[in-house]
């Protein structure tokens, strides 16, 4: 659930108000809710405002992640599972304990090899995975 909070401060003797879009404080895994977002492919917003999104994905054996690219600065950890990872046109397999670094605009994918959850971090936050 997105949570908006005003703000206000003082610039130039003025009253500056403004909305801040952010989660919850704290999300708990057992009171957050799984969304689909693909064949075999779910996932649990964690905490976001409108700098940084992170966001847990759970696949199961088969299931992909097909090619996109976005203008956000991506870092993916393997939590669980074997991925096979394609980025900027390089395939590597990576498993529980690995990460990825994925710059702005490049292409990007995965197949899961063996089901696995992995911990997505995004900057800024993912605008378009509010409210689905």
């Amino acid at each position: 659930m997105c949570i908006f909070e005003l703000y206000n401060y003082k610039r130039n003797n003025q009253n500056i108000e403004f909305m801040k879009t952010c989660s919850e404080k704290f999300i708990f895994e057992s009171n957050k809710e799984w969304e689909p977002a693909g064949e075999g492919v779910t996932r649990q917003i964690m905490g976001y405002d409108g700098q940084v999104m992170l966001v847990k994905v759970k696949f199961t054996q088969g299931a992909q992640g097909y090619a996109h690219a976005h203008y956000h600065t991506q870092t993916t950890y393997v939590a669980s599972g074997k991925f096979e990872f394609t980025v900027d046109g390089e395939t590597r397999v990576v498993e529980a304990g690995d990460g990825i670094y994925i710059a702005p605009d490049v292409e990007h994918g995965c197949k899961c090899l063996e089901a696995g959850v992995l911990i997505d971090c995004f900057s800024p936050m993912r605008a378009d995975f509010i409210g689905k």
